[in-house]
């Protein structure tokens, strides 16, 4: 008979090879995008095909979970990155560089999702809703501490920067994280 401390253990490690399917899918859509092969999904976790299949019956749910776990990791990055950084504006330039490899990641969603424009409104409203204020609290900090201007608009920023990094993956001559890294040096106030 089973008993509750029995069923911890596979809840545990259920999670355990959630998360780690989600890093590695993450990893294998950076190097080879959401179509890559879910074969290789499961080799980067160290697991087998059934148990990505377990916890993400199809393709576009793998794709969905990777990229709020993306978001989510990127939204509590920001006041961490506050509390340990040298100065808000140091924390800033990390978090948006933290942004930068999200957005990454997050090429082909839109491929990926081309069927379910309600699953993508879906996630683009909660990647706004995770990630705006994360970024007003950065550059409220900056702005107090006098290092950038003030009355910065964080949805122009986040907006900017995808808008930077447009096209990145496919033209090896640009290099977005050099524009992005401009775009911040440009914030910080003359002094």
């Amino acid at each position: 008979m089973a008993t509750d401390n029995d069923a911890a253990p596979k809840r545990k490690d259920a999670r355990r090879n959630q998360q780690a399917l989600l890093d590695a899918a993450a990893v294998v859509f950076v190097r080879s995008g959401v179509d890559a092969p879910v074969r290789d999904i499961a080799a980067e976790a160290g697991v087998g095909m059934g148990t990505i299949y377990r916890h993400f019956p199809t393709r576009a749910d793998l794709v969905i979970a990777v990229f709020r776990h993306q978001v989510d990791a990127c939204a509590e990055a920001g006041p961490a990155l506050l509390a340990q950084g040298p100065t808000p504006y140091a924390a800033l330039g990390r978090w948006v560089e933290l942004f930068v490899d999200f957005l990454v990641t997050k090429h082909g969603l839109a491929a990926a999702l081309h069927n379910d424009a309600a699953g993508f409104d879906t996630l683009h409203a909660y990647f706004l809703d995770r990630l705006l204020p994360v970024c007003a609290q950065l550059l409220d900090a900056a702005a107090a501490a006098g290092e950038i201007r003030s009355g910065l608009d964080p949805y122009q920023l986040l907006r900017g920067v995808g808008n930077l990094c447009i096209g990145a993956d496919s033209d090896t001559r640009y290099d977005a994280r050099l524009l992005v890294a401009l775009l911040i040096a440009g914030l910080a106030e003359p002094g």
